[in-house]
């Protein structure tokens, strides 16, 4: 299958513009969206804490094509998405960088891989460890963290005086942030929204490195 991964934190690039270069990249090479996936939180979060985006890493099989937009997509820190990368090529997953126009494989040339993280890695000194605000990204909004109720509620039908009662705010502020974010596209497309923000849970020694897996359990074992 091929997976479309959008990812959505404040002061990141908005999803429609990730999705139009996702779609444009995968029409180029001959690729066919199976599923679009969205992971949304309400801030820049280590990978520690997004369970769901390793669960859904995790549910992918040998063959599977995942394409992003850029690889702070994937993560905002270097040492993660070289985990991240790690995990993929152990699982025989085909990793697309839209803007890049890179394909990450096991085969794939050591020199085009690390400017993508060397990139990610001065972006991450310059910022400071944010995220930052990439280029075609929007200004913050108060409506950011309602997002994921915004979504469902267009994607149910809902009239936007209806989801503004239910979330207790103005009508026209938040006709004016769907129309910003064009958000009404978005739920027109084949969305699974993963990533809610979420309380921190879990084996704080759980990490997504793939490749080391089997000597993770095997010192957990010895413990």
């Amino acid at each position: 299958m091929t997976y479309a991964y959008l990812r959505q934190v404040p002061g990141s690039r908005s999803l429609i513009s990730q999705q139009q270069t996702v779609v444009g990249f995968a029409l180029q090479r001959g690729l066919e969206i199976d599923k679009e996936v969205v992971e949304y939180s309400g801030r820049n979060r280590p990978i520690e804490e997004r369970k769901e985006f390793e669960e859904f890493i995790h549910s992918l099989s040998e063959g599977d094509n995942l394409i992003v937009d850029e690889v702070w997509t994937l993560s905002s820190r270097a040492d993660e998405l070289i985990k991240i990368i790690g995990c993929t090529i152990s699982r025989k997953i085909e990793l697309y960088v839209a803007d890049k126009g890179v394909l990450i494989t096991k085969e794939t040339p050591l020199g085009q891989v690390i400017p993508l993280i060397n990139e990610l890695r001065e972006n991450e000194e310059r910022r400071g460890g944010g995220v930052g605000r990439p280029k075609g990204s929007k200004s913050r909004s108060k409506f950011d963290a309602m997002q994921p109720e915004i979504l469902q509620g267009l994607k149910e039908g809902k009239s936007v005086s209806s989801i503004a009662r239910e979330l207790g705010v103005s009508r026209s502020s938040l006709k004016d942030y769907i129309e910003s974010r064009d958000l009404k596209t978005l739920t027109q497309n084949r969305f699974m929204q993963i990533g809610r923000p979420m309380e921190i849970g879990g084996d704080e020694g759980e990490l997504l490195i793939c490749p080391f897996e089997r000597e993770k359990k095997n010192n957990e074992g010895i413990n």
